[in-house]
């Protein structure tokens, strides 16, 4: 169970804070550094090596979350308001994230490889509304699994 736990503290921790990194950190720092008409290709760079982790952390989450209700709790019927609520959270920031990749992601890539500052701008405008709310909810979920049963 120790390795069920770890890796899916490891995996919320690698996604939650990945998307706090980049929205209140290198989002700024981009707007502040990168010309405009660069900020799509830094963006498509960087969040193409970050998304290749966030399908790993989806995978394990959703693994290790299985794992640990089905062998500690004997099933949902046993897990608690706050292992549903996780549940159920994770699956939206889950659709979320899904949304995020195959579409606006993809067309941000387009837009790169089409040369399109404009296009690329509008694009991770989207994304980046998608990933506050994301994080939002991410960090809402952080709390009710760390407040679990207290709350």
């Amino acid at each position: 169970m120790s390795l069920a736990v770890a890796l899916h503290l490891l995996s919320a921790v690698i996604w939650v804070g990945g998307m706090f990194f980049a929205y209140m950190a290198m989002r700024p720092a981009v707007v502040e550094v990168i010309e405009a008409s660069q900020r799509g290709v830094l963006w498509c760079h960087t969040l193409s090596r970050f998304f290749r982790w966030v399908w790993a952390a989806v995978i394990l989450l959703l693994v290790t979350g299985y794992w640990m209700v089905f062998s500690v709790f004997g099933g949902m019927a046993g897990a608690g308001w706050h292992i549903h609520a996780m549940q159920g959270l994770g699956i939206v920031m889950m659709l979320l994230y899904f949304h995020v990749y195959f579409a606006p992601f993809r067309r941000l890539k387009q837009a790169v490889a089409n040369k399109d500052p404009q296009e690329g701008g509008r694009q991770v405008a989207q994304i980046r509304r998608l990933v506050g709310t994301n994080l939002i909810l991410g960090l809402v979920v952080v709390a009710i699994g760390a407040g679990g049963r207290y709350l």
